[in-house]
């Protein structure tokens, strides 16, 4: 009937087949379609295409949150004894050298000559003022894009990659040419103290110890400093400070700048935390090549003019917080991002498909509703309308 013998074909080939194939084909959760069934459009490509690029652009997002890795901030008290901290300074002074004095006193009642274990170099004023490099700290536009650059050495990543290629010592200071005096002097180096509260001191010889020099005349004081670098704990010098590259000026002969540093100990690291080795003396955590131990500091600062009465000078004062700062980044074993990408694939397909669908399915209905309107409401069998039937049978 109709050629289907004709064509070789057999109604046979659309019974069950018995056997153990047959019966499992009831199990079948993924029924196929013959291809003859089917129609490929230009509207299916496209759709296949766009999905395509979103699931591409989906993907490539999770595998760069995979190896950016998740970073967690996590306070605790400080572990071990550690009795020293070790001072990073590099400051010019608009001074000359034989005329500043250096002292460190901490709360223990220890004083550190500090102009005695710091290098002291002459060098010119203008050389370090360079407007791209140093950060006024009366401007604002300076101050925003400091923040973002220290936001920077928040980050595990950017902080271990620094220290790697950092090298670990001070630059050398320009050299002046022959027969010139420098009208200032570059103050730097690393020295020992006690963990504990203490002040750091800048001034003039012979205004404030007295026992340290002759009195100095009033007309060469200029306490207008660049700091350079101003850390706690191991140098790195790659890693951006609060007080580093900036730059601090005054008209002044009497003028005192404060700093108020409050110190926290912390810990950069990839290893989790229960596995950072320890010192076996003073159990406290140890540098590695994934861990990175360091100090931070906040600073509020002020400077005013002071009278002739007072001491001038830069005073440092700075206080050590009892906590410890653990930053550490983990990253999720790439069984568990091949599960998230797998999810994010087929959720896309799926949920693609049935929008799809819908749409198709809504726009046929739309077509087939403009085509009845043409049409008038014809009859399916001879296309006629019911009033024109009635007036034939009146007739």
């Amino acid at each position: 009937m109709n050629g289907f013998a004709s064509h070789g074909l057999d109604e046979g080939a659309f019974e069950d087949k018995s056997g153990i194939t047959g019966g499992l084909r009831t199990f079948d959760a993924f029924p196929k379609t013959k291809p003859t069934y089917t129609r490929r459009t230009s509207t299916g490509g496209y759709t296949t295409l766009v999905l395509s690029l979103f699931c591409l652009f989906l993907s490539l997002s999770e595998f760069r949150r995979w190896f950016a890795g998740l970073e967690t901030q996590q306070f605790s008290v400080e572990k071990g004894v550690s009795q020293t901290l070790q001072i990073n300074l590099d400051a010019v002074v608009a001074m000359k050298c034989q005329d500043l004095h250096i002292n460190i006193q901490d709360a223990s009642g220890d004083r550190i000559l500090a102009g005695d274990l710091l290098k002291k170099d002459p060098t010119n004023w203008s050389v370090w003022v360079n407007p791209k490099k140093v950060h006024h700290s009366n401007n604002m536009g300076d101050k925003r894009r400091r923040e973002d650059m220290e936001q920077e050495d928040t980050h595990v990543a950017h902080v271990l990659g620094e220290v790697r290629k950092a090298r670990r010592n001070y630059k050398k200071t320009p050299r002046m040419g022959r027969g010139t005096q420098g009208d200032a002097c570059r103050v730097y180096g690393s020295l020992e103290g006690n963990k504990v509260q203490g002040d750091f001191h800048i001034t003039a010889r012979g205004h404030g110890y007295m026992e340290f020099g002759e009195h100095l005349s009033h007309e060469v004081f200029n306490f207008s400093h660049i700091i350079n670098e101003l850390s706690f704990g191991p140098l790195y010098p790659s890693l951006l400070n609060p007080l580093d590259h900036t730059l601090a000026t005054t008209d002044t002969h009497f003028n005192k700048f404060q700093y108020y540093l409050s110190i926290v100990p912390t810990i950069y690291t990839r290893t989790f935390t229960d596995r950072i080795p320890l010192n076996r003396t003073t159990h406290s955590p140890l540098s590695s090549a994934s861990t990175i131990l360091t100090n931070q500091y906040a600073v509020t600062s002020q400077s005013h003019e002071v009278p002739e009465q007072s001491i001038p000078g830069i005073f440092f004062k700075f206080d050590i917080e009892p906590i410890l700062l653990t930053i550490s980044e983990s990253r999720g074993g790439f069984l568990a991002l091949c599960v998230r990408v797998v999810n994010v694939i087929s959720g896309v397909l799926v949920g693609g498909g049935w929008c799809y669908q819908l749409w198709g399915w809504g726009r046929e209905n739309v077509q087939s509703g403009r085509t009845r309107a043409r049409s008038g409401g014809e009859g399916m069998l001879h296309g006629r309308r019911e009033e024109d039937d009635e007036g034939e049978s009146v007739a």
